[in-house]
């Protein structure tokens, strides 16, 4: 795609900047540069900078904190926008009603909620995110997704213009939603009220078994695939052989099979390979076509 040589963001320097190295901002800590970099520190910021992207066909990418991306080598050819300053991690608490803005790390809520005593967030621990990434991928896992609690979403399009998306049209299905809208604000979500240590409970045992059996104190990305209907992405790769596999300095994680590991000098080419060799051998044994959960940048 054909960018404009003159600055779209002119006078838009506060926030916005050129040629930014993304790997410090992902869990994996590989990847190439942005080439802009747009951190809004208000509605009226984001919506500048989004209707300067539609108007000279820049494209847009939104960066939570990287837990479920691989960005490549080459870098993103856009404007990548996060939603990290003070206004985006809002928390207000009425009732059991919670307003939370996008840019808030879901660990953080988590915790925040346990010590208000209010229940509903507990299958969030150990899932990496902020909780605009946490909606758009409806993540969660065995023990609840958290589609469940939301109960309204702020959207806006990349024209600027904001919506407020009701539980009665949102769909949360696995690891996707039905919103098509670029960003997500914020959202409210539904709480129940309960004892702060009964809470913190249920949370540490769900943490324990994450970290029991997923590499958490590795260099990843979370679940590279997502589970076919009724069966086990891991378990297939494991049943593959592939356990320890390496490609460069990307590893099939040896604790579990879903995870590739980024070890000393790992390229995001060598993780893109070793997904490569992950689908092609599953299907040679399994018959089954394994989809990507994580977002691979600008794939």
């Amino acid at each position: 795609m054909h960018l404009v040589t003159d600055n779209p963001f002119s006078g838009l320097e506060a926030f916005v900047t050129e040629n930014v190295p993304l790997a410090r901002f992902t869990w994996y800590k590989i990847g190439g540069p942005a080439r802009y970099l747009v951190q809004p520190r208000s509605i009226e910021e984001l919506q500048e900078a989004a209707r300067r992207c539609t108007e000279t066909n820049i494209p847009i990418y939104v960066l939570g904190l990287g837990a479920n991306l691989l960005v490549c080598d080459q870098g993103v050819d856009g404007a990548v926008f996060r939603l990290n300053e003070e206004f985006w991690r809002r928390i207000k608490f009425t009732g059991n009603l919670l307003e939370v803005g996008a840019g808030t790390d879901m660990q953080k809520l988590l915790l925040r909620t346990v010590r208000e005593g209010k229940s509903g967030l507990e299958c969030l621990a150990g899932i990496p995110g902020t909780i605009g990434g946490g909606i758009r991928m409806n993540c969660g896992g065995k023990f609840g997704d958290i589609g469940s609690v939301i109960s309204t979403v702020t959207v806006m399009d990349s024209q600027g213009n904001i919506f407020v998306r009701t539980k009665d049209d949102l769909v949360f299905d696995y690891r996707r939603t039905n919103i098509v809208a670029p960003f997500i604000l914020g959202a409210t979500i539904e709480l129940e009220d309960d004892h702060p240590d009964a809470i913190m409970s249920r949370t540490r045992e769900i943490w324990m078994y994450k970290r029991n059996t997923q590499p958490l104190n590795t260099k990843n990305c979370g679940c590279i695939f997502k589970n076919p209907r009724g069966l086990s992405a891991g378990a297939l790769i494991d049943q593959s052989g592939l356990k320890g596999l390496r490609v460069g300095g990307a590893e099939v994680s040896t604790k579990h099979a879903n995870f590739i590991v980024a070890h000393k000098g790992c390229s995001s080419q060598d993780v893109l390979k070793l997904i490569k060799i992950i689908k092609e051998r599953v299907y040679d044994k399994h018959q089954v076509v394994l989809e990507s959960e994580v977002r691979i940048w600008p794939l």
